[in-house]
């Protein structure tokens, strides 16, 4: 599926601070989210539906990528 990503509305997290190695995110129609580089904000991003979403977004407030 292609997405056209030219309107959307990018952000980065409150708790991202003030370098630029974070991840942007964009909420996009049908309840689709894009995700991207923000130091290559022309690189690419990869979409997620909304269950891929959720589900990454439980792991990781559940700590399922902690390194610790």
């Amino acid at each position: 599926m292609i997405f056209d990503l030219v309107g959307a509305q990018w952000f980065k997290s409150a708790r991202s601070g003030a370098g630029k190695d974070c991840v942007e995110v964009a909420f996009l129609d049908a309840g689709h989210v894009g995700v991207r580089d923000s130091k290559n904000p022309g690189g690419g991003a990869l979409v997620f539906g909304a269950r891929e979403w959720d589900a990454f977004t439980a792991d990781v407030t559940g700590g399922v990528f902690d390194h610790s």
